[in-house]
């Protein structure tokens, strides 16, 4: 089957001292053995690493160097909802250790087992292509995964104060202006249009769940033998608790068809407009038939998706812009921003699921 997600070595000025975190995890773990640290290529928040200490494999994560919103990038958060959620949601990796001393990396980090799979990002592997049974069962374990976290009660692992359901949806319109606002770098007209629109159009807030906020193909592990079994939920960094729907209207903005207009399918998030793959419609109808409840309109989740993925993206194009990183695949990032505001402003007018 398909080859695993491979770790390589650390981007430039993404390193971490080995034999310090040596020193620190002889202490912790018991294990005073050489430590190896390779870095997983993919990604643009939080940073993952992988760990070897002597034949033992972890991961690492870590915030990103130059990072200036410690609330978007809490290690402490992150090891908290994953230490919640292991035991009762299989796909959600076990946390091992958290270190809040930035003496050791110069940043809080936290160490988890180390899931094997396959993670699906921009182009599908080789023994998927034309195979759409197949990517048909692997669009519905992904659907009924998100569909699944959805239905966990947050008082029953102990979530329930992770956020403020009520009120959750205005006051994410608000929060992601606000911060689209302080990241700004040029004038960008349809993400103020796709702004006001959202801050008149909001939803009620009935109702909360745990929420993912970024799930996406390439944040879902599969086995690399059975494609079709999710093995690893990952990137847990804006978990919280809120209304569902913002969650999958996140993940549909991720979400690219055939018809859709072409700046957005230049984009290549994921390989969804392959012969097999899902429409929106049926990630939709899915979704709702796996909880059990009656079909509500997207457009206004649809939308938001839209905005949000462009303001996070607008949040990394500012970190490279300030020099706070060198990483080349960012230099571009606000032609992205710009595609993505039109397409909100577009949905606006004609969600099409």
């Amino acid at each position: 089957m398909s080859a695993p997600d491979r770790p390589g070595p650390p981007r430039p000025g993404e390193e971490l001292d080995p034999a310090r975190l040596g020193e620190y995890l002889a202490a912790r773990l018991g294990r005073a053995e050489p430590v190896v640290v390779e870095q997983f290529p993919a990604g643009h928040s939080n940073l993952t690493y992988h760990v070897r200490v002597g034949s033992a494999s972890y991961v690492l994560r870590r915030p990103p160097f130059g990072n200036r919103v410690k609330t978007a990038h809490d290690m402490a958060r992150e090891f908290r909802v994953l230490s919640a959620l292991a035991p009762v949601f299989p796909p959600a990796p076990k946390p091992l250790l958290l270190c809040e001393d930035e003496s050791v990396l110069g940043a809080p980090f936290y160490l988890m087992e180390r899931r094997h799979g396959l993670v699906i990002r921009k182009e599908l592997p080789r023994d998927l292509k034309d195979r759409p049974d197949t990517l048909a069962r692997i669009c519905d374990s992904l659907v009924t995964t998100l569909a699944r976290l959805h239905e966990i009660d947050p008082a029953a692992v102990g979530l329930a104060d992770l956020g403020r359901p009520e009120g959750y949806v205005e006051r994410q319109v608000r929060g992601w202006t606000q911060r689209y606002h302080a990241a700004a770098t040029e004038h960008v007209p349809d993400m103020e249009a796709a702004a006001r629109w959202l801050a008149e159009e909001l939803p009620s807030d009935p109702g909360a769940s745990i929420i993912h906020n970024d799930f996406k193909f390439d944040n879902v592990m599969l086995d690399a033998d059975d494609p079709t079994r999710v093995v690893a939920v990952l990137d847990w960094e804006m978990a919280t608790l809120g209304h569902p729907l913002m969650d999958l209207g996140s993940s549909l903005a991720y979400w690219v068809e055939p018809n859709d207009p072409a700046p957005i399918r230049g984009l290549g998030w994921w390989p969804t407009a392959e012969p097999g793959m899902w429409s929106r419609r049926e990630v939709v109808g899915r979704y709702f038939e796996a909880r059990g409840t009656a079909p509500v309109a997207l457009g206004f989740y649809f939308v938001f998706g839209f905005f949000k993925l462009a303001v996070i993206i607008q949040q990394i194009y500012a970190r490279y812009r300030r020099g706070a990183t060198a990483d080349a695949r960012f230099a571009e990032m606000n032609r992205m921003v710009a595609v993505l505001a039109n397409r909100a402003v577009q949905v606006a007018h004609d969600p099409g699921i």
